[in-house]
């Protein structure tokens, strides 16, 4: 089969279309043929050489796919060769196939496309898992998206508004923050040009935010703390604007504040297990009622990996961006 392999990380060009052995099967895995496989910002890091699969996970980048399953495991059941469906992947996702623990698979939802499924399964299981099983969000209670605009940002609007949240975003365009409001954002700030603890400070009258979901990193860390809310739920799950900053801890006292960080891509799998799980009871309803959907910016052939990742890179995606085979 053919992938997209990684000789020596680096800039875009430094992902190479090869050919490689086709994965071979665990008794509790299926191998699926893949139609698309999503473009996430772990992808530009492993390029880049900082942030390496875990072990025993594929050495190929790739952390979500959509697809037809070709072969089970002997000890699967629930799932037939012919299947339609998208998985949330530990490495491996750019090939033409790749193994998958059967409990990481999800059916394509009703009414999406099976390339348009490789946009869910990271997204949707990173903001299942952080900001409805990690941090509680509730109905009637605030909610800030740093990177609306993203893939993450997009999914986590929408589920937020679906479950009765009042949302906040930060991006950096009108065009963006235009079309965050279109899918349900209510608070919109333009980071380059306003303070997001102001505006949300003025638009909650004081009160802040009841869980932030960030994507930033150090940059942040300060400005996030103040702007929470009382009992309020940082989550950091990204390092976009540094690795190490200062907390002050007597601001968090204060508030009786949490802040917690995770990552999804090296949870166990029984962790992953459950997200998938929660993801196909709670959000599959929600996507195949047409009151959520995945929202893709651009696709590009396997062949043309580089420049997917260029256009991840400049920052002008409203929503995925999607490798075809």
């Amino acid at each position: 089969m053919r992938a997209i392999t990684i000789p020596t990380p680096g800039d875009p060009d430094a992902l190479v279309l090869a050919e490689v052995p086709t994965p071979e099967v665990a008794a509790d895995e299926v191998l699926v043929q893949v139609a698309a496989a999503g473009v996430n910002r772990a992808d530009l890091m492993q390029r880049q050489g900082f942030y390496p699969p875990p072990p025993g996970a594929s050495a190929y980048p790739g952390l979500e796919v959509s697809g037809t399953i070709s072969a089970l495991g002997g000890n699967v059941t629930g799932w037939a060769v012919g299947d339609q469906v998208c998985a949330l992947l530990s490495g491996g996702g750019y090939a033409e196939q790749v193994a998958v623990p059967a409990t990481q698979l999800l059916p394509v939802p009703n009414g999406i496309s099976v390339v348009d499924a490789a946009a869910l399964p990271e997204v949707v299981s990173t903001v299942w898992s952080n900001v409805f099983m990690t941090a509680s969000l509730q109905p009637g209670q605030t909610v800030l998206i740093h990177g609306g605009s993203s893939g993450i940002g997009t999914m986590a609007i929408q589920l937020a508004r679906a479950v009765g949240a009042h949302i906040a975003v930060t991006a950096g365009t009108d065009d963006k923050l235009e079309a965050c409001h279109g899918l349900g954002a209510e608070i919109l700030i333009n980071y380059r040009e306003q303070d997001f603890v102001k505006v949300l400070d003025d638009a909650t009258h004081g009160r802040g935010a009841d869980v932030i979901l960030d994507n930033i990193g150090a940059k942040y860390l300060a400005p996030n703390v103040s702007a929470l809310a009382v009992n309020g739920r940082l989550v950091i799950i990204g390092l976009q604007g540094g690795v190490k900053a200062e907390l002050d801890i007597n601001a968090l006292l204060r508030k009786c504040a949490a802040v917690i960080a995770t990552s999804l891509r090296g949870r166990p799998p029984a962790e992953k297990a459950a997200i998938v799980a929660a993801v196909r009871e709670h959000v599959w309803p929600l996507i195949e009622a047409g009151e959520v959907k995945p929202v893709v910016h651009r696709t590009f052939p396997l062949a043309q990996a580089a420049d997917a990742h260029r256009e991840l890179e400049a920052g002008s995606n409203i929503g995925k961006v999607l490798l075809t085979t």
